[in-house]
């Protein structure tokens, strides 16, 4: 029977037993894995207690108490736990599990991926192994035998260092792994298979050599270099960022196709999505090099961040996760362009987090209550939470943040401990009171801004009052002040002030001195607070901001505001006529000798879904109009520029490097410009015949399909011919199929279900399909009849039986529907309800739909 009990923060309590040693023993087998786990456990009173250990999905061949075997009456064991009483301090419990990895499509536990042996624990799926303590506070040595067939399953991999191998009768092998430093369960891995491997070493700040391994699939070799330079750039990053050096014998990275999330982060072996390791010229796009890298650098931060420090609890999760979000944030921002990496990072804060907020899930960065961990593995925690440790960083300052992270990896080091932990070091070390900050951890909903200038023409003075609103929500109907941090800059003849605003109070005010003239302000530079804005610039203002801003964030922002001022002009008047002067604005941008990755980020229209998030209500098709409106203005009054600049890029050859990615970029943004002049199109199908590379090709295919050219099923075609034995291509391809700007997409997507390539059971393949069409092709998933939320529905019918998880992340789509028009509401609506009928719903989808449907009623 399912468990649906809602767990709350308030209620933690200490385990009353700890494992101080796990001994594990798995003799693999498809359907049939012997699981022996031998631990030493310690009970921290005296008398009689009742040991619960979590377990799910186990069938129980032995149970063992010190060298004396149990019997039925001496336990008990349902579909959750195994239950004994003992009056014992310190005992030696043995447990001997048989499970089936094969048949388990969640991908949680130990499952297979393709021919390989695989173990995802978090957040709680070690209680598919074994009956445990699973909880994060609990922490334990583990010690891991792995037994398997020597052929089919050359290397067995698990937690820390080597300490043994050798052959076994029947074809047999065995290696075993100790981990020196006491972890938690959910850290745990297991990896068997046959690998291509890719060997290299680091040595350390220590002078420790650092043994560092890659395994991928056969034939993939090839593909894994760049990962491998990206782990060795992370490591000597966090030496000298934060002074924290990797403290095993080796570090061990395994890419399978058949995984959950985009990696996790295991002492000593990373077990990664291969979409996230896998890359070469012709198969990975730029976006793809850069995530690899990105991803690479977070888990390995995480070994401190998350391993040598853990979270007491997983309402804690933030702890780790949001700290290691920033990291990673800063190591990307120091490999690349600041500005770029800041503004795309912002871009998926306001498109996808704010939505969150606003939604029936909202929560805060350290919820309060849960029933499904899963669904906690959120943008708020994640981005919004890297977001809070930002504030952080502008508060405090870097040499004072350095500080507090020393002192909370001396305080903490080996430890599972809190949020509050965090802030309390960080306090400490720069003797700041950061009481009213902590509020950030407990408050749900994004924080609204609003401004009110005033020039004083005798003094020169200028005075900002500013404001802050939080408005009560479902969950939490009093809302308190939060400490917020403001840069704004002040722009003034050619001129700019930078100052850090700190608001604590509902309202404050500022004043500044000594101009001639009215400035021009540009608030949140860097965006500096994940808050929404409620200011309005004349237009003037923001087409001088494009140009004249020093803080290329304020630049970009600016025009991202012209652009949504104009795309809501449209949407509320579809005759109104769109002004010469935003032509005047882009040229502007477009012409400028600058950085050509932060000049394609500027020529780039806001995405739909930051566009619904500003609109109350919206009609989608509308909005899609819109961006379709201004587009086609923009790239009809500036067909010439457009071209100029893309055939003065065109034709160079391909080259890794930060100038050529941004060259691509730019050169990119003009083709997908040009490409919505008809008498333009024909250069897609060149731009896809003359491509050396991955980005230039998907650019043109992208193109092609928004704009349903001709050519677009022979080129589809084409690319399937060359690249269906390459699965993480052939995700793209999905992806692009998804994305079809025409009447017969429903026709296409029953066709796609039924390609020979495609399975739900594989979690890359479902999302490039289902996730693709419902989040990329908003024009078809809003159509109007409905079918759109029907084809949504279907799938998450199915996934509910095969992988609960990700049907509970592909639902996001539908139970955001409060963000539309009452007739969309309506019929999203019904397919929730529809869905929270089901026989046998998972505790994934049935909270979220439980959340949904009760605030809807309410």
């Amino acid at each position: 029977m399912t468990d649906f009990t809602t767990r709350v923060l308030a209620d933690y309590r200490p385990s009353e037993f700890t494992i101080n040693s796990t001994d594990l023993t798995f003799e693999l087998h498809e359907t049939e894995t012997i699981v022996t786990n031998v631990m030493s456990i310690s009970k921290s009173k005296e008398g009689k207690a009742l040991l619960s250990l979590q377990g799910e999905q186990l069938v129980l061949k032995e149970l063992r108490l010190n060298d004396n075997e149990l019997s039925s009456i001496n336990y008990q064991v349902d579909e959750q736990s195994l239950t004994l009483e003992t009056e014992l301090n310190d005992f030696t419990l043995t447990v001997v599990t048989q499970i089936n990895p094969l048949e388990n499509t969640s991908l949680e536990g130990l499952f297979k991926s393709g021919d390989v042996f695989c173990t995802q624990c978090e957040a709680e799926g070690f209680r598919r192994i074994s009956y445990y303590l699973d909880r994060p506070d609990v922490m334990a040595l583990f010690t891991t035998k792995v037994i398997a067939d020597k052929k089919a399953y050359p290397y067995l991999l698990s937690n820390g260092n080597k300490i043994a191998q050798g052959d076994l009768p029947d074809g047999k092998h065995y290696v075993s792994w100790q981990d020196p430093f006491p972890k938690p369960c959910y850290l745990f891995a297991l990896v068997a298979g046959d690998f291509d491997l890719l060997a290299d070493n680091y040595t350390t700040s220590d002078n420790n050599e650092v043994a560092l391994e890659i395994f991928v699939d056969k034939g993939n070799l090839n593909k894994a270099h760049h990962a491998m330079a990206s782990l060795k750039k992370s490591m000597q990053w966090d030496e000298e960022t934060f002074g924290l050096v990797y403290d095993l014998d080796i570090y061990m990275i395994v890419a399978v196709d058949f995984f959950n999330m985009g990696a996790m982060e295991n002492k000593g072996l990373n077990v990664f999505n291969s979409k996230y390791v896998l890359a070469d010229q012709e198969s990975a796009t730029d976006a793809d090099y850069f995530n690899i890298e990105a991803v690479i650098g977070h888990e390995y931060f995480h070994n401190w961040t998350g391993n040598r420090i853990t979270c007491r609890d997983w309402f804690q999760l933030s702890l780790k996760e949001g700290l290691t979000v920033f990291r990673d944030q800063q190591f990307s921002a120091d490999m690349h362009s600041a500005a770029v990496t800041r503004i795309q990072n912002v871009g998926v804060l306001r498109s996808q987090q704010f939505a969150e907020d606003a939604g029936p899930m909202a929560h805060p960065i350290r919820p309060e209550k849960v029933v499904e961990m899963n669904n906690f593995y959120t943008l708020t925690v994640y981005e919004k939470g890297a977001e809070v440790i930002r504030m952080l960083h502008t508060l405090l300052g870097k040499d004072k943040f350095r500080k507090g992270m020393d002192l909370y990896f001396k305080r903490f080091d080996g430890m599972a401990v809190t949020c509050d932990d965090f802030i309390n070091a960080m306090a400490d070390a720069s003797a700041i009171d950061l009481t009213q900050f902590k509020r950030w951890y407990s408050q749900s909903g994004t924080p609204e801004i609003s401004i009110n200038e005033s020039f004083d023409q005798t003094t020169g003075e200028l005075t900002l009052i500013i404001k802050q609103s939080n408005k009560p929500t479902e969950i939490q109907k009093d809302k308190f002040d939060l400490h917020i941090p403001i840069k704004i800059e002040l722009c003034h003849q050619e001129k700019s002030q930078q100052h850090l605003l700190e608001l604590c109070q509902k309202q404050q005010s500022w004043t500044f001195g000594q101009f001639d003239h009215k400035p021009v302000v540009a608030l949140l530079s860097t965006f500096s607070a994940p808050v929404k804005l409620d200011h309005q610039h004349e237009v003037e203002e923001l087409e001088l901001l494009m140009v004249e801003a020093s803080d290329e964030f304020n630049r970009w922002d600016a025009g991202q505001s012209l652009l949504t001022y104009y795309i809501k002009k449209l949407v509320l008047d579809v005759s109104y006529q769109l002004p010469e002067r935003l032509l005047l604005a882009f040229k502007r941008v477009l012409v400028t000798d600058g950085d050509q990755a932060l000049i394609a980020e500027q020529l780039t229209l806001p995405s739909f879904d930051d566009l619904v998030n500003q609109i109350p209500l919206a009609d989608p098709i509308a909005v899609v109009e819109a961006l379709a409106n201004v587009k086609q203005f923009i790239a009809t009054g500036l067909t010439a520029e457009f071209r100029d600049c893309y055939q003065r890029l065109f034709g160079d050859k391909y080259q890794n490097d930060g100038k050529s990615v941004a060259a691509r970029a730019l050169k990119n943004v003009c083709l997908s410009y040009l490409a919505v002049i008809p008498s333009e199109q024909e250069l897609i199908k060149g731009h896809y015949q003359v491509s050396d590379n991955m980005t230039d090709t998907l650019a043109a295919l992208n193109c092609a399909t928004k704009n349903t050219v001709n050519e677009f099923d022979s080129l589809m075609t084409d690319f399937e011919r060359k690249w269906s034995e390459t699965p993480l291509v052939m995700d793209k391809w999905f992806i692009i199929q998804a994305s079809y700007n025409n009447d017969d997409i429903f026709e296409r997507l029953a066709k796609l279900e039924q390609h020979p390539l495609f399975s739900l059971k594989n979690p890359n393949r479902a999302r490039s399909l289902i996730s693709a069409f419902s989040q990329n092709n908003p024009k078809y998933f809003h159509c109007i009849s409905g079918k759109g939320y029907r084809f949504l529905a279907k799938q998450i019918v199915q996934l509910n039986e095969i992988n609960p998880q990700v049907a509970s992340r592909l639902i996001t789509p539908l139970i955001q529907f409060e963000r539309f028009d009452l007739a969309r509401q309506a019929m999203m609506k019904e397919e929730l309800i529809t869905l929270s009928q089901l026989d046998n719903l998972s505790k994934d989808l049935k909270e979220k739909l439980d959340a949904t449907l009760n605030i809807s009623e309410s």
